[in-house]
């Protein structure tokens, strides 16, 4: 007899070396189903999966967090953003499914979390701090609602103080890059040091984006729509790229999936011998040499897809590079004003 499941979301991916794999879930966002289809243990792991999501007990931190996903707060969030909070959301059911909220107003109750983080964080200061502000915003939510009677991780600070403001991309790098990179990795680095876009959004982009002029997209994290002429060397580049549905692709011809990318790029910068900045750091890059190049925050902003108000504190907290060009510059044009002036003063002692 064939059992009809309903719901089951499958997804195809593909790994670092290209090849094919295919995973099921119970449902979109849901849990990854055990076994092939069909065999008794993916059943059995969807009708357990099922069972925990309709079953939880309304006085346990499992039924705040799928209230929390069902609330406004959430799905108006960026499809990007949805993702990434599932994907902390997990992290914290995984641990705290059954916590009672009403012991949420209990003072150890901070204390317990507090801890919890800082397990995490034996693997990842920076993920650690993420799952927090996850858990921090469900309990905000609800004490909002008047459903929990306090919020134990209200400001619980952070435990990663790193940054990447200093981390960009030199001209060695990029020449070192394409030299000894696979070179269906290269169209990424220029693709990324000349529209200053996200990762996500670069591997999605299909050729229908690009019309031969410029770029054309819709930034996944902020919804922000941008239209990036397209720079000489990039146009080069995709002008002489194979037509494969995404203008990224492995090297069988395929849509990059986020893990496989990363995988491979990590690989490509090892073997080129490049360390201390990763593909994230491009769009920092992007950013330094337009301002390098002269360009004002406004331009920068047109290209990039913020807010011309975040401009100047994003350049100054994250992305510009105090590079050593700037300081040259500034003293080449001081010299410059020094020699008019003292050419002015000449000619008007002279004049006397």
């Amino acid at each position: 007899m064939r059992v009809r499941l309903k719901g089951i979301n499958t997804v195809r991916k593909a790994l670092a070396d290209g090849s094919p794999v295919t995973y099921h879930y119970a449902w979109k966002g849901g849990p990854r189903l055990e076994g092939k289809p069909g065999t008794p243990k993916f059943i059995a792991s969807y009708h357990a999966a099922v069972a925990r999501r309709r079953e939880p007990s309304k006085g346990t931190l499992l039924h705040l967090l799928m209230a929390f996903q069902m609330s406004a707060d959430f799905t108006d969030r960026a499809t990007q953003t949805k993702l990434d909070y599932i994907r902390q959301i997990k992290i914290i059911e995984a641990t705290y499914a059954d916590f009672p909220i009403a012991a949420l107003a209990d003072r150890r109750t901070r204390a317990e979390f507090l801890e919890w983080r800082d397990r995490l964080a034996l693997r990842s200061r920076r993920q650690a701090d993420y799952a927090w502000t996850v858990l921090a915003r469900v309990l905000s939510w609800a004490l909002k609602r008047g459903i929990i009677e306090a919020n134990p991780c209200e400001k619980g600070g952070r435990l990663y103080r790193g940054t990447r403001a200093e981390k960009v991309w030199t001209d060695d790098d990029e020449a070192t890059f394409l030299r000894l990179a696979p070179a269906h990795l290269h169209l990424a680095l220029t693709l990324a040091l000349w529209t200053g876009q996200r990762q996500g959004d670069l591997l999605r982009l299909t050729w229908h984006a690009y019309d031969g002029r410029v770029i054309r997209l819709q930034q996944s994290k902020t919804g922000a729509r941008v239209v990036i002429p397209v720079g000489g060397p990039l146009k080069a580049a995709l002008d002489a790229a194979a037509r494969h549905p995404t203008i990224l692709a492995t090297i069988a011809g395929t849509a990059w999936t986020s893990d496989g990318f990363h995988a491979s790029w990590r690989k490509a910068c090892a073997k080129a011998g490049i360390t201390g900045v990763t593909f994230n750091d491009l769009r920092g890059t992007a950013v330094t040499r337009l301002a390098l190049a002269g360009s004002t925050e406004a331009e920068i902003a047109t290209i990039t897809g913020h807010a011309l108000r975040d401009v100047r504190s994003i350049l100054d907290a994250h992305y510009l590079n105090r590079d050593p060009a700037l300081a040259e510059s500034a003293i080449r044009k001081l010299e410059a004003r020094h020699d008019g002036r003292s050419v002015d003063g000449d000619r008007t002692n002279s004049s006397n």
